[in-house]
C-alpha cells in the first residue's frame, strides 16, 4: 500500500464509547481514514443521531454488519463490542481478507480461562492462538504485520504497565502484589444499569466484583509471562463518581536493596523511546486529571524502607489509553508506522 494511501478503517460497536472514541481519535489521524461506522442494533439510523456531538462532522448512517460490504469499503477493522460477539465474527473478518483489531476481551486469555471468567464460548483454538496480545509497550515488536491483535483490558493496561518491569527484572516478589484499582463510570459503557444510575453513584464510591473480576487472568498471564514463574494476585476494583479515567495502586514486597530512585531509573530504562508512557521524578505522583483525553500512562513510586514494600501508582485514561488510544497504537505498529501517529495530543485540563 503506498504511504500516500491511507488505510481504510471501518468500526463496529460505533454506539459504545470505546466505538465513538475512535472515531473522535481517527479523524485527525494522517494515514487512516474511517470510511465505515457499524452498529447491528442501530443499523441505517445516522451515526449523530445517538452522538449529537458528532452533528455535522459525521453524516452517514451506520452500515449493519455484513464482512463482504465491510471488505469493499474497509481495510482494517475495529470490533468495540461486547464480550462474546468477537469471537464469533473475527473469523468471519479475516475470511474476507480484513485485519482486526479487537477491543474487547474475547482472544486475550486461554480457552479455559475465557469461559470461566467471562462464562461465554470461547473462540476456537486457532484464532486465539494467531490473535498477538496488544500491550503496546511491552509486545508492540510482536504487533507488526498481524493481522488479529488482542487490544488489552484498561485495567490490565494501567497495572501492567506499572509492574512488568519490576515484575520482570526481580525487583519485587510477585507473589506478594496486592493492586487496587478504580475507574471512572464510563468503563462500564454506555447501556444503563443500576450500577450505574446516577443517584446510585454520586457522591458514592464502592468496591465491586471482588476476587472476581474478568480482567485478573489477564493481568496474571502477563505478569507470570514477565516473571517466568506463575504470579497470583490480589485485584480490587472500585467505581469512583468521574466520567474518565482509572488509577491502579499496586503494592509488592522489594527483594534486595533498592531505591524509590532505582526504581525511578530501572522504569526510565525500560520504556525509554516509548513517548506514551511518562515516569514521574521522586516524590510526584500522578492523579487521572492529569492524562485526561491523552494515550499517557503515567507512573509514580515509593519505596517504604520501614515496610519493605514498594507502592507504584500508574494513572490513564480508560477511554483513550486503556481502550481507543492504544488501539490505535496498535494500528500504527501492525502498519509498520510511528506508534504516536493520530495520537499526539496534549491531554485536557482542568
Amino acid at each position: 500500500m503506498s504511504s500516500k494511501t491511507k488505510v481504510r478503517v471501518a468500526i463496529i460497536g460505533s454506539t459504545g464509547y470505546g466505538g465513538v472514541e475512535l472515531i473522535r481519535l481517527l479523524s485527525s489521524h494522517p494515514q487512516a481514514e474511517v470510511t465505515s461506522v457499524i452498529s447491528s442494533s442501530s443499523a441505517g439510523a445516522p451515526i449523530a443521531e445517538g452522538f449529537p456531538h458528532l452533528y455535522e462532522i459525521r453524516t452517514e448512517l451506520l452500515d449493519d454488519i455484513d464482512p463482504l460490504a465491510i471488505k469493499a469499503k474497509a481495510d482494517v477493522v475495529f470490533t468495540a463490542t461486547p464480550a462474546g460477539v468477537a469471537a464469533k465474527l473475527a473469523p468471519q473478518l479475516l475470511a474476507a481478507g480484513l485485519k482486526v483489531i479487537d477491543l474487547s476481551g474475547d482472544y486475550r486469555l486461554t480457552a479455559a480461562d475465557y469461559e470461566q471468567w467471562y462464562r461465554k464460548q470461547s473462540p476456537e483454538q486457532e484464532y486465539l492462538d494467531q490473535a498477538v496480545f496488544g500491550l503496546s509497550e511491552v509486545y508492540g515488536d510482536k504487533v507488526l504485520g498481524a493481522e488479529l491483535i488482542s487490544n488489552p483490558g484498561c485495567y490490565p493496561t494501567a497495572t501492567l504497565l506499572g509492574l512488568v518491569p519490576a515484575v520482570k527484572e526481580g525487583w519485587i516478589d510477585p507473589n506478594s502484589i496486592i493492586i487496587d484499582a478504580k475507574s471512572g463510570i464510563s468503563g462500564a459503557g454506555r447501556g444503563a444499569s443500576l450500577g450505574t444510575h446516577y443517584s446510585e453513584l454520586n457522591e458514592n464510591f464502592k468496591a465491586y466484583k471482588v476476587n472476581q473480576h474478568q480482567h485478573t487472568p489477564e493481568i496474571e498471564k502477563v505478569l507470570t509471562d514477565a516473571a517466568g514463574e506463575q504470579v497470583t494476585a490480589t485485584f480490587t476494583t472500585h467505581l469512583v463518581p468521574m466520567t474518565r479515567g482509572i488509577l491502579s495502586t499496586m503494592y509488592a514486597k522489594v527483594t534486595g536493596e533498592h531505591s524509590t530512585a532505582d526504581f525511578i531509573q530501572l522504569y526510565r530504562n525500560y520504556y525509554e523511546g516509548r513517548r506514551f508512557v511518562r515516569i514521574r521524578p521522586e516524590g510526584s505522583y500522578p492523579a487521572t486529571k492529569e492524562v485526561w483525553g491523552s494515550n499517557y500512562c503515567d507512573i509514580g513510586f515509593h519505596v517504604d524502607p520501614r515496610t519493605g514494600r514498594v507502592t507504584i501508582v500508574s494513572v490513564i485514561d480508560n477511554l483513550v489509553k486503556g481502550a481507543a488510544g492504544q488501539a490505535i497504537q496498535n494500528l500504527n505498529l501492525m502498519m509498520g508506522w510511528d506508534e504516536t501517529l493520530g495520537l499526539q495530543f496534549v491531554p485536557a485540563y482542568p
